[in-house]
């Protein structure tokens, strides 16, 4: 048998919201390397309840290279299994990179982030007509600096719909950032918590009082900030409708209605 390594995204928490090919590879897999910190176990035992499993909470990048080289030389089926999708937040480079120095071939199946997730929970689309049509990723700097260009703060004047990552722990730090571009102390936001988790929660408020209702909630991890006017939309009515279904609006797959 051929080794294989596969890089596959978890999803976002719910056992159920792995792709099908994620599920597929883990049902596949002699060994599994999984982020035991974010990634349900059940997950884990209900696609490979037969692999070899390691958690790499506790690993180092050297432990994990070592387990999946060790693996590939005895012939083994690896999947690295990281939480919503590898490519964000997900620390895959540096394993990548490990991989191709040794000559050790791997592909990379995507998953659900849980800024998808969140948006799913709170049921409201991220782009909006003539409200926002952009939507930035982003993270507090912490132990984990960002570029200059990148700070907060910079990103806030373009006013955009901005999903925030591992920052709930600084929430008064964030709205103090966000205060300093176009966002102002009535914009809406939500913090969702262990988006798509059986025990997910929601807090919703305006920058100018959710950092209290956040600390009030006892939350300082494991939750994304979104913030931005689109989250206005709910209680408001829409500034405008897409085109893309209006009778008026002409595309290569449907002719302008007749009126």
């Amino acid at each position: 048998m051929k080794a294989e390594v596969v890089f596959v995204g978890a999803g976002p928490g719910a056992d159920d919201l792995i792709t099908v090919r994620g599920a597929r590879m883990l049902r596949k897999a002699d060994v599994v390397i999984y982020a035991g910190s974010l990634v349900d176990r059940e997950l884990v035992r209900r696609y490979a309840a037969t692999a070899d499993v390691y958690d790499s909470a506790g690993m180092t990048l050297n432990e994990v290279i070592t387990v999946i080289m060790d693996a590939v030389a005895a012939g083994r089926r690896i999947v690295r299994l990281h939480t919503g999708d590898p490519s964000i937040y997900g620390a895959i480079q540096e394993q990548m990179e490990a991989l191709r120095r040794s000559g050790i071939d791997y592909s990379v199946v995507p998953g659900v982030t849980s800024a998808f997730a969140a948006a799913a929970a709170l049921k409201q689309e991220l782009t909006l007509p003539e409200v926002s049509q952009t939507v930035i990723f982003t993270r507090m700097e912490g132990r984990t600096p960002v570029p200059e260009k990148e700070q907060l703060r910079k990103l806030a004047a373009i006013g955009a719909t901005m999903v925030i990552y591992l920052s709930v722990g600084m929430i008064e730090t964030v709205v103090e950032e966000l205060l300093q571009g176009s966002y102002a102390p009535e914009t809406p936001v939500a913090v969702v918590c262990r988006a798509s988790w059986s025990d997910e929660r929601i807090i919703e408020g305006t920058l100018a009082d959710i950092a209290a209702t956040v600390r009030d909630a006892g939350i300082d991890r494991q939750a994304l900030i979104l913030v931005g006017d689109v989250l206005a939309a709910r209680q408001e009515s829409l500034k405008a409708r897409s085109l893309l279904y209006d009778g008026a609006f002409e595309h290569g797959f449907r002719s302008r209605a007749v009126v």
